[in-house]
């Protein structure tokens, strides 16, 4: 007896698809592990019918690693995301030309991305650099990608301490979605975070804050106020307000921040640290020093679960707990902290970067 439709094989490509797609919807509906498997038996059936370098199958590689990266799992991300842009750089040209140059483009920038999010500043330059030029190539010098693409390398050159390129960067992108893409409300807000993010690494807060105000009021035009895009674009906008001295009205927002991320990511969660960090420097500034230690202490032992104790932002809270231990007369403990932030640093940074010049200059303070 013939089978009937309803049991004949699906082609395996088809099946593929709609793993992907059913993927795709649970992931938004925030049902990961779900979606996580989905997406594996959707690249098995791709790669059993195309083979391992298809297309297909590299963006399904980066959907898997893009959950791997918001869990914070950033070695796996990245293993995945690099597996992915080498099967684009693989291929041939083909028909569909555009619709493998957005793809190229999106490998490569997930690639920078992770590679600048572990610290490896100089290998993320390379993706991020031809991520902009097919972007400007490909889809125009005025697109919603090239606006992208140039706000990615602007991140990488503010954590490398280009700052006048950065700037630069995150302005052209800026006009391109004001002039171009208005309604996009969440990029934008992320552009003008980036641009407050900015000018609170130079040390002009005042500067700053109309931008992370900005950020704050486009991310809530669509989204609820616990969200954690909202708790980020909160926790910039207190950085900027503790630059300016101005606790009282710093610390509602990290601790808001904080409960966010908690809850939403989890404890081990990246932004978590950041924020127990931030918290800390203005506990410490408020004269609190033992909450001001134990939130730091947590924080790098977070930073060195995540990135390992050579990283650049190990770096940064261990040279806060140092200062801090000297300030509580734990002289030996602060110059070990202060001694692995200095290493830290002067592998991952240029000599002239404001992170590793403040770093020195604490070595002063610790030997007074």
């Amino acid at each position: 007896m013939a089978a009937s439709r309803k049991d004949a094989p699906r082609d395996p490509i088809e099946e593929a698809c709609r793993l992907n797609d059913a993927a795709v919807a649970d992931h938004a509906r925030g049902k990961a592990d779900r979606a996580l498997t989905l997406f594996r038996r959707a690249l098995r059936l791709i790669e059993d019918a195309c083979g391992p370098e298809s297309p297909d199958g590299a963006n399904v590689l980066g959907s898997i690693a893009a959950i791997h990266e918001d869990r914070c799992r950033f070695a796996e991300a990245e293993a995945l995301y690099e597996r992915a842009a080498t099967i684009m750089d693989g291929l041939e040209p083909g028909d569909d030309d555009e619709e493998r140059g957005r793809l190229r483009l999106r490998t490569l920038s997930n690639l920078g991305r992770i590679r600048r999010i572990r610290g490896r500043y100089d290998e993320a330059e390379p993706p991020l650099r031809r991520a902009l030029a097919i972007a400007e190539k490909e889809l125009g010098p005025g697109s919603f990608e090239t606006a992208m693409a140039l706000n990615d390398l602007g991140m990488l050159c503010k954590f490398r301490g280009c700052f006048r390129e950065a700037k630069s960067l995150y302005r052209r992108a800026l006009r391109i979605l004001e002039r171009h893409h208005d309604r996009e409300h969440q990029a934008l807000a992320s552009l003008h975070h980036n641009l407050g993010g900015l000018a609170h690494a130079r040390g002009r807060h005042e500067e700053g804050e109309p931008h992370a105000r900005r950020s704050v009021e486009l991310r809530e035009r669509d989204l609820p106020p616990d969200h954690p895009d909202v708790a980020a674009d909160v926790a910039a906008l207190a950085a900027l307000l503790d630059g300016q001295g101005r606790f009282d009205e710093s610390e509602p927002l990290y601790r808001r921040a904080l409960a966010t991320f908690e809850r939403a990511c989890g404890p081990d969660h990246y932004e978590v640290a950041v924020n127990l960090n931030n918290l800390a420097v203005v506990r410490q500034a408020r004269g609190d020093l033992e909450d001001a230690d134990r939130l730091l202490t947590r924080a790098l032992a977070l930073k060195e679960k995540l990135f390992g104790p050579d990283g650049v932002e190990y770096a940064t809270t261990a040279n806060n707990l140092a200062l801090l231990r000297a300030e509580q007369g734990r002289h030996d403990e602060a110059v070990e902290l202060h001694r692995r932030a200095m290493a830290a640093f002067e592998r991952a940074l240029s000599p002239k970067h404001p992170s590793l010049r403040t770093c020195r200059a604490n070595a002063a303070i610790l030997r007074r």
